[in-house]
């Protein structure tokens, strides 16, 4: 199967206020279609690692690559189209814009985009909408829809541009286990049904233990 996303030999350190080795000798790689969880006690460098993962943080020794290319060393402004095209995000808080409606929160990342058409984002966002079964909320401001709900659009946001790997960070953390267990299943589906890879960083054993495969984390390293 294909590799999605590898990270190699990713040593990370932070300068301040002294020299601290954060994230130590960092290798592994996400198959296409992979659900993969990462796990750790805090502080062990979890969301550090997502943070370099997500092409957010470029300072860090090593290499990444996304569908086998280099990454690493790649300007601000590639990054940022890059990460936007092929990365979808899922926090634990939706960041959505409470005075704009679902689906317009929905349509944001491709229109920033900019490769297609405002009817073609449309269309797109109304269809992951519908994957999500909240098609029916397309119209409602995004403040006036539940917590479980925000979290559902927050995923379709991230599934706007068709990206090549979702990454999520605690999204489960604010919802309670109803809701949380909805977004296990969508997850799930969106690995099964669209050969989507996914790497959630979570808190969440329950969570974890259903995902693929977990990627422990103890300081800073990828324990085996």
């Amino acid at each position: 199967m294909e590799t999605v996303l590898e990270a190699k030999n990713i040593n990370k350190y932070f300068k301040k206020p002294v020299l601290f080795h954060v994230l130590k000798d960092i290798n592994f790689k996400i198959k296409k279609g992979e659900f993969v969880s990462i796990m750790g006690k805090s502080g062990c460098g979890k969301s550090t690692l997502l943070y370099i993962l997500s092409t957010m943080d470029t300072d860090y020794e090593g290499n990444l690559y996304l569908n086998n290319d280099l990454l690493s060393g790649d300007s601000r402004k590639k990054l940022s189209h890059i990460r936007n095209k092929h990365i979808g995000f899922v926090f634990q808080f939706h960041y959505l814009l409470s005075e704009f409606s679902v689906l317009e929160n929905v349509m944001l990342p491709a229109k920033k985009l900019g490769e297609k058409s405002l009817k073609e984002i449309e269309e797109n966002a109304l269809q992951k909408l519908k994957i999500l079964n909240i098609e029916h909320l397309a119209h409602k401001k995004a403040s006036q829809v539940s917590g479980g709900e925000k979290q559902r659009v927050a995923i379709a946001r991230a599934l706007i541009n068709n990206p090549s790997i979702i990454m999520g960070d605690e999204p489960t953390g604010n919802l309670d286990s109803h809701n949380a267990d909805n977004v296990f299943n969508i997850f799930k589906q969106l690995s099964v049904e669209q050969n989507l890879s996914l790497l959630i960083v979570t808190h969440d054993e329950d969570f974890a233990k259903r995902t693929d495969r977990i990627i422990t984390m103890e300081d800073g390293r990828i324990i085996p």
